[in-house]
């Protein structure tokens, strides 16, 4: 994905010109994002569909709720979190997206955003505006049913997270999260045993309904059990087999 841009409001946005557009073929990701059934012909299309990529610092929101819906977004790079104000006013995380995930789902049912995405670290987007997408996935069976894939994880997702708050031990919750971060960094092709955490324990907290204090008690735990080594956010899992043996203890209770 290489090539000259065209600014569009400031230097967070860039349109893709004729010449040299974003190409889903040419990324490192596509493995991920790209349906492996399109022909040649439908893969130029898809590489239509991306409309521009959008440039984020940290700390910086690529949506808020109660923002009408218009486009989806695959994570280029970085990664963000995703959350959702509570009665009292506190921001409940709901999740975390890394690189080859998609955002905005949430939008889908009320045109509305109903969720706020916040940028974890500097990150890179490729924006796919969904009335696009829609026709094109009704023309092309694999796009489709690479849709329907997504929407399913999404809803097996937060199925796992209803799980976790519910039965689970809270060292039993830290440790499913560490190992599904090390699935998915596996996935992208980087090491699944060692890996920085771009969220904090706070954020970590929220996410697995915990307090901060939990969090940082179950983590040191973890270091004195030899189970991983940890240095403020870098982590690397020594016992990959007794994390797995912590994690399913509360699947076989339920």
């Amino acid at each position: 994905m290489q090539g000259n841009t065209a600014m569009l409001r400031t230097t967070e946005i860039f349109s893709i010109s004729k010449d040299v557009s974003v190409r889903c073929t040419n990324c490192n990701l596509r493995e991920l994002c790209l349906p492996e059934s399109l022909s040649p012909d439908e893969v130029l299309r898809l590489n239509g569909l991306v409309s521009a990529r959008r440039r984020l610092k940290k700390g910086e929101a690529l949506q808020r709720a109660g923002e009408p819906f218009k486009s989806l977004y695959a994570v280029r790079s970085g990664s963000f979190k995703t959350c959702i104000a509570t009665e009292d006013g506190r921001d409940q995380v709901t999740g975390f997206k890394m690189s080859g995930e998609i955002i905005g789902l949430d939008g889908i049912g009320t045109n509305t955003h109903i969720i706020d995405v916040v940028a974890l670290e500097d990150s890179e987007v490729c924006a796919i505006p969904f009335t696009r997408f829609e026709e094109a996935s009704r023309e092309m069976a694999g796009l489709q049913k690479q849709f329907h894939r997504i929407m399913s994880r999404e809803i097996v997702g937060e199925q796992g997270v209803m799980v976790l708050l519910g039965s689970m031990r809270a060292e039993e919750r830290v440790a499913t999260f560490l190992l599904n971060l090390s699935r998915r960094f596996r996935a992208r092709g980087y090491s699944p045993t060692e890996f920085n955490l771009r969220m904090t324990r706070e954020e970590i907290g929220s996410y697995l309904g915990l307090k901060l204090e939990t969090v940082s008690r179950v983590m040191s735990r973890f270091h004195e059990l030899e189970l991983i080594q940890i240095k403020q956010k870098h982590v690397l899992i020594l016992d990959p087999q007794r994390l797995k043996d912590i994690a399913s203890s509360a699947t076989s209770s339920v």
